[in-house]
């Protein structure tokens, strides 16, 4: 990636070059980023508009419309209907029909009152209901029974109601010797009524419920199917660009899907799975849509996290579901999308307590995986995705489950010319004659294909903010500059004395990448942009130093140090020119730290280390390391981790000294302008002078005696 030195909160000053390896793109118009790795959006299919019409009975409909509800839910809707019509108000029974009256309002009394009232010729009509022994009653308007009640209850709408005892006769010839109206409760005309009432409060329930979004769960793990024919155009290699090695590899697995015969006549059986391994946005998701397009297969995916839930036992479920389903359909292709997120190696180092859940999983897709060979005239091969393949479990790893191991790797030179290409052609976009795709291939050195993706995408945004009717090199410029340093910020300006300090920071990283490039030609970029402009993301300035045309895979002991004396140029410009210390070079410093620990405890760069890998097995693995805070080893590397930054702030300081006028004057136009770049600024760093210390320190390692005392005065020691 494009280095970039910034000062933010602290500042950062960037390395010069990275390696490069391949991504993909693809030209599908609806695609997401085509190279980034994403899959194309999807059309779904809509349901047909018009309701379709059944001949059946309602009962066979009814039991259909059951069939089709998952289970949850049929106990959901059953036990909604029990707590509503558990205080639902259904008919009594006891009066309305003989008693004439709407809703009236039931008092108990005791059965020796019933009968006095009787005795006394106050009672107008009885109901009885012969099961319960229950007495429903009406009193005449004078009964003193009234005056016990509220007034503000309508007396004729109170209905009497009394239990006779089972050992106690119907008072029927009382009753008949005052005239009194009695009659049976119609049992038969009740129950009708509340059944059906019953029926009509259940159908109202069920038809609420099921147009509500209700969902305790969410879908069953059959995950998501993709065909050809669900896409607008699907995925195949010639769309692919920047990944010719995968696409290699990935061959041999569609022509087995295409004619699996030529291979199963000879004894051989399908590979079982394909692990694609590679940093985020190179590809993955995309290759292996490509396959199951060249293939015109069925595609199955799923998130890995999917498969997880709260319930024990889901995740097992749904992925046996996940590959019941795909074996009716096979041959077919299985998807699973950062597979690490289940399938982390079941070391005490790597899970953690309390993961039972994740492990009935992993030991569910093994299960899967190995059951693939049984059809092998339909194959069913699994496609996983991982940006961490060191924390997979060794038995997924192993030959019968994931026999193939393909890198998707970040693109080279030519492959980012190529993704580019088709993100261009793509988008339709009309390019300035300035604009020169190889050139852009060469300054986005560690890009990947969705990083490509993205920066067309800002340089057509950015044509479009200014009205242009071409998209020039000045705009993909500037969407390079938002990748690697963010987006400026134009309401929040430095002032003051802040504002000086931050342009002689920069200045310093200016100067001592200036003198480093002289020293290494042929591997450090020279400056291009001076900013102190502050960016999105805390940077409140920078310095642009493009990577050099080449692409690199291996990283020099000197170019380690170069990188080191120019991450400390910002601190050592601030320390000589400003009359306090700021914290802006904090980025710098953890940089710088991490690149010099990693020199000395892992690349074996230090010659008093040795070649010696202090921080082994970081990720878990056996219990022994040489990592362990008081040892001799790690008291060793703290030495001269501590004396390679200690020799890079000074021959920092020694940078900016033999340069201090050149460094006063620049600083003070870049205070002034904000921004110094192009001609101009290649014309005041044309000035730097490489002090001797510099040289020695980077060429050879030796340590400036001030950084010696430095270490001496702390009580750290280091071999001469």
């Amino acid at each position: 990636m494009a280095a970039c030195a910034r000062l933010s909160g602290g500042s950062g000053a960037g390395d010069g070059g990275s390696s490069g390896s391949s991504s993909a793109a693809t030209s599908n118009s609806n695609s997401n980023g085509g190279g980034s790795g994403e899959p194309p959006s999807e059309r779904r299919s809509q349901p047909p508009k018009g309701r379709k019409t059944s001949t059946s009975s309602w009962l066979s409909r009814l039991a259909a419309g059951i069939k089709g509800q998952q289970p949850l839910r049929i106990v959901l809707n059953l036990m909604m209907i029990f707590l509503l019509l558990r205080f639902w108000p259904v008919p009594n029974g006891h009066g309305h029909a003989p008693l004439g009256q709407v809703e009236p309002v039931t008092v108990q009394v005791a059965f020796s009152e019933f009968v006095k009232q009787i005795q006394k010729n106050e009672v107008k009509r009885v109901v009885i209901d012969s099961s319960s022994s229950t007495f429903t009653f009406a009193l005449r308007p004078s009964s003193p029974l009234y005056k016990m009640l509220p007034e503000s209850l309508d007396r004729n709408h109170i209905t009497f109601t009394t239990i006779r005892p089972a050992d106690y006769p119907t008072p029927y010839e009382q009753m008949l010797k005052h005239n009194i109206q009695f009659s049976a409760l119609d049992k038969k005309a009740g129950r009708l009524s509340t059944l059906l009432t019953y029926a009509v409060s259940a159908l109202v329930v069920i038809a609420v419920l099921n147009r509500l979004p209700i969902k305790l769960l969410p879908q069953r793990g059959a995950g998501r199917r993709h065909t050809a024919a669900q896409s607008q155009a699907p995925i195949v290699f010639d769309d692919v660009a920047g990944v010719d090695e995968a696409k290699e590899e990935l061959k041999e697995i569609v022509d087995f899907l295409r004619s699996p015969d030529k291979f199963t006549r000879l004894g051989a059986r399908p590979p079982s799975g394909v692990l694609l391994v590679g940093p985020p946005g190179t590809g993955k998701t995309l290759l292996a849509r490509a396959v199951a397009g060249e293939a015109d297969v069925p595609f199955f995916s799923i998130s890995a996290s999917e498969f997880v839930e709260l319930y024990v036992g889901m995740g097992a479920m749904r992925v046996r579901e996940l590959f019941a389903a795909a074996r009716k359909e096979a041959p077919a292709i299985v998807f699973i999308d950062e597979i690490d997120a289940v399938a982390k190696g079941r070391d005490s180092r790597l899970r953690s307590v309390g993961n039972d859940e994740r492990e009935q999983t992993l030991n569910q897709l093994l299960t899967e995986l190995d059951g693939f060979d049984s059809n092998r005239t339909a194959p069913v091969i699994c496609i996983a995705a991982t940006n961490r393949p060191d924390v997979l479990d060794a038995a997924l790893l192993r030959p019968g489950r994931f026999d193939r191991r393909v890198a998707v790797e970040r693109p080279d030179r030519q492959g980012r010319e190529e993704i580019l290409r088709v993100h261009i052609n793509q988008r339709g976009l009309p390019l300035g004659e300035d604009v020169r795709v190889d050139t852009l291939a060469a300054q986005t050195t560690g890009f990947t294909g969705a990083d490509l993706a993205n920066l067309v995408n800002e340089a057509a945004l950015l044509a479009g903010r200014g009205n242009k009717g071409v998209v020039s090199n000045v705009d993909f410029d500037a969407a390079i500059l938002r990748s690697v340093a963010g987006i400026e910020k134009k309401r929040s300006v430095l002032q003051g004395e802040e504002k000086k300090v931050v342009a002689r920071h920069e200045v310093g990283h200016a100067l001592v990448s200036t003198a480093v490039a002289a020293v290494l030609p042929h591997t450090q970029g020279l400056v291009e942009k001076l900013s102190i402009i502050p960016r999105s993301g805390g940077a409140l300035g920078f310095t642009y130093i493009p990577p050099k045309t080449e692409d690199r895979a291996l990283l020099f002991d000197r170019e380690i140090r170069g990188q080191l004396a120019m991450l400390m140029g910002g601190r050592a410009a601030e320390e000589l020119t400003c009359e306090a210390v700021s914290t802006g070079a904090v980025d710098d410093i953890r940089r710088a730290t991490e690149l010099a620990y990693k020199a000395v405890s892992e690349y074996g760069l230090n010659a008093n280390v040795g070649p010696l890998s202090v921080g082994m097995l970081a990720s878990g693995g056996d219990d022994y390391s040489l990592k362990d805070s008081g040892s001799p080893v790690a008291r060793a590397v703290e030495a001269e981790v501590k004396l390679m930054l200690e020799s890079a702030l000074a021959v920092a300081r020694d940078v900016v000294t033999a340069n201090r006028k050149l460094h006063d004057n620049l600083s003070a136009a870049l205070t002034a302008d904000e921004r110094v770049e192009g001609a101009a600024l290649q014309e005041w760093l044309s000035q730097v002078e490489v002090p001797a210390s510099l040289k020695a320190f980077v060429l050879q390692g030796t340590a400036p005696g001030a950084a010696r005392a430095t270490l001496a005065a702390v009580g750290l020691t280091s071999a001469p």
